[in-house]
């Protein structure tokens, strides 16, 4: 074993970056054997300094990641700090300086992340990345490794625990939105404000991760649909209970039929019950994956939590130490098929479409003229009246998106249409 240390400086000490630090300190001798030297934590950058850090030396702590990163010394740099400044600049620098990054920011990543690889090649360095999406899962490297070989053409999942959360606790309890909302704030699972994830942000960053590794294509967070849950009612799950389904917030990056461009988009949905996706539970997550060699796949555990995402951290950093012993860098970014990053209006999937009507005769009539007349298919309605107002529930066959918003808003402007209520797509048949 080799006994000079590989040098790693920690950029942020929250939850993760906390729990990073510990697992270095308590293992340290695991990590030595693992990864054939000792690591060392040469520095740890944080806001504020006067705070006490426990297991950490207090000479270690800075305020200053610029200096820090710029040290010459490092072997690896690990950035929990999130965002895109002064994340970005800092994991640059560190490049130029000679050391590799570990780093677990979804959004910087999912933004700039083919900067990002390009300037990692440009100095031989690596850019690891694994604790960026769905938290403890092996996830990322299965994907970019051990699928390599393979033709991946769908990635669907659960990618954020919070939302799970709130669903999980409407569809087995009943209660509303906002009810399930305050119980995952009391309990820790939502932030105070939890609109990147009820609102999808989190996970289509997350989405556009993992469709540019699964389809060897620069995917952007500005080309993933998005689409919140904050409108998800009591009545939606009834529905979904009476179709013998539930509902999840997706994530959904797939191919095209004829190969030739891929979609990425993050909305609710209705899934079978019969679904591995549908008994995620919880703040758990799981990824599904298809493929033409392997077939199904599907990866599932804690995808968020100080400890669950520093396992991907510490694993990560164990990889990249590996690399630097043998004077070697792992893959980084495959984005040879550079295939079309389609709308979402070409997406071809069901939908649940609930409408609000006249209890008048003629009114299904009306209405299945509407959807005839847009080329989408139904497959069965269902129909409730009472004091002269209905609701009316339609299920479709497989339509384009484009094709349903378009009867959507035809439906809205017949006079014994009083509103559509909810519309909702139904994946995973």
């Amino acid at each position: 074993m080799r006994t000079r240390p590989l040098k790693v400086a920690l950029l942020g000490c929250g939850v993760v970056g906390s729990e990073v630090a510990r697992i270095m300190t308590t293992h340290a001798d695991d990590l030595a054997a693992r990864i054939g030297a000792p690591v060392e934590l040469a520095g740890v950058a944080v806001r504020r300094s006067s705070k006490v850090r426990e297991g950490i030396a207090p000479e270690l702590v800075t305020t200053d990641a610029t200096a820090l990163v710029k040290r010459g010394d490092l072997d690896v740099v690990v950035e929990v700090i999130g965002g895109i400044e002064p994340a970005r600049t800092l994991i640059t620098t560190a490049f130029e300086h000679g050391a590799s990054v570990v780093s677990a920011n979804k959004a910087l990543l999912a933004q700039d992340g083919a900067a990002l690889h390009a300037a990692a090649d440009e100095h031989g360095r690596d850019l690891y990345y694994e604790a960026a999406v769905a938290g403890a899962i092996p996830l990322i490297r299965p994907l970019r490794e051990s699928l390599a070989g393979d033709k991946i053409n769908r990635v669907m999942g659960i990618v954020n625990g919070t939302t799970n959360f709130i669903l999980d606790k409407m569809d087995s309890t009943g209660a509303g939105y906002q009810e399930a909302l305050d119980e995952a704030t009391a309990l820790g699972y939502a932030e105070a404000d939890p609109t990147a994830d009820v609102e999808g942000f989190d996970a289509a960053a997350k989405a556009a991760i993992l469709a540019g590794i699964a389809f060897h294509t620069r995917v952007r967070l500005d080309d993933v649909y998005r689409e919140g849950m904050t409108e998800v009612t009591a009545a939606d799950f009834a529905s979904a209970k009476e179709m013998g389904c539930t509902i999840k917030l997706l994530a959904i990056c797939e191919r095209a039929a004829d190969g030739g461009s891929v979609t990425a988009r993050v909305h609710p949905a209705m899934i079978p019950l019969s679904h591995p996706l549908a008994s995620v539970r919880g703040a758990y997550n799981a990824v599904f994956v298809e493929s033409d060699a392997a077939g199904q796949l599907m990866f599932y555990g804690p995808g968020a939590g100080g400890a669950p995402t520093a396992s991907a951290v510490l694993g990560d950093l164990v990889a990249v130490c590996r690399n630097k012993l043998n004077g070697a860098t792992g893959p980084g970014e495959s984005a040879y098929a550079a295939l079309r990053v389609s709308p979402m209006g070409d997406v071809v999937t069901r939908y649940h479409i609930s409408l609000d009507v006249a209890d008048k005769p003629g009114v299904l009539a009306q209405v299945a003229t509407v959807f005839a007349e847009h080329g989408v298919s139904i497959d069965t309605v269902r129909q409730q009246g009472k004091d002269g107002e209905a609701s009316l529930v339609v299920v479709t066959h497989r339509a384009s998106d484009a094709s349903l918003t378009g009867t959507v808003e035809a439906l809205r402007s017949l006079d014994t249409v009083r509103g559509v209520a909810s519309i909702m797509r139904v994946e995973g048949e």
